[in-house]
């Protein structure tokens, strides 16, 4: 596998090819890893029951419904619905499916380490990206895009997404041909956990897996 460039401090963007509006998409898509990730999951839900403990909503409104786990941002939070998988990772990947409707208009897969925030995958109606997050604790740091791609992700309709992390590089992939590849330093670090942030009423999750 040919490796990308290191990369310290730059931008990577990453065109789409190839993605047409008759891409399928749907529930739970088996995606080819492209880190090279084989191992067994260590971690697999549906949302069949109750929510599982590892699983903690942090602002917001998070329940159960026909099978799929339901996010609503509450406007009395005054702060974006924040869902934290509590499940602590360096070198992973992980799959979920997704579904937005109603005023959300998409949703971001959160990564921090023990400072703080550190990236984030976004998920909007018309692209997917990649972004370092700025450093709160520094007034003069901004959020940096490292890749993005032009992407339709219609309301209503099931997608999956998958995002790989090994050392320094990130793949994200949806079913639906979109995938960005970024690389920075920054993210060779542990991580302690995975969050879900949504604005608006309606995002449904299903079908989470984590590998390491």
């Amino acid at each position: 596998m040919n490796r990308l460039p290191q990369i310290v401090c730059s931008t990577l963007l990453v065109s789409l090819v190839g993605l047409s509006s008759s891409a399928i998409a749907e529930k739970n898509a088996s995606l080819d890893f492209k880190l090279g990730h084989a191992s067994d999951a260590v971690l697999q839900e549906s949302f069949e029951g109750t929510l599982p403990t590892l699983f903690r909503g942090v602002k917001g409104e998070w329940k159960i419904a026909d099978g799929s786990l339901i996010a609503n941002e509450l406007a009395a939070d005054k702060h974006a619905a924040v869902l934290n998988v509590q499940k602590s990772n360096r070198n992973s990947a992980i799959r979920l499916s997704f579904k937005f409707d109603g005023t959300t208009k998409g949703f971001n897969l959160s990564l921090n380490h023990k400072g703080g925030h550190l990236y984030r995958v976004g998920v909007s109606p018309s692209a997917m990206r990649v972004s370092l997050d700025k450093d709160k604790k520094d007034p003069t740091s901004k959020a940096v895009v490292l890749g993005t791609t032009k992407a339709k992700f219609a309301a209503g309709q099931w997608y999956t997404l998958q995002v790989e992390m090994q050392g320094d590089r990130v793949v994200a992939q949806c079913d639906n041909g979109a995938i960005v590849e970024a690389q920075h330093a920054k993210l060779d670090t542990d991580k302690p956990n995975y969050r879900i942030v949504m604005k608006g009423d309606s995002l449904a999750i299903d079908d989470i897996t984590v590998w390491e």
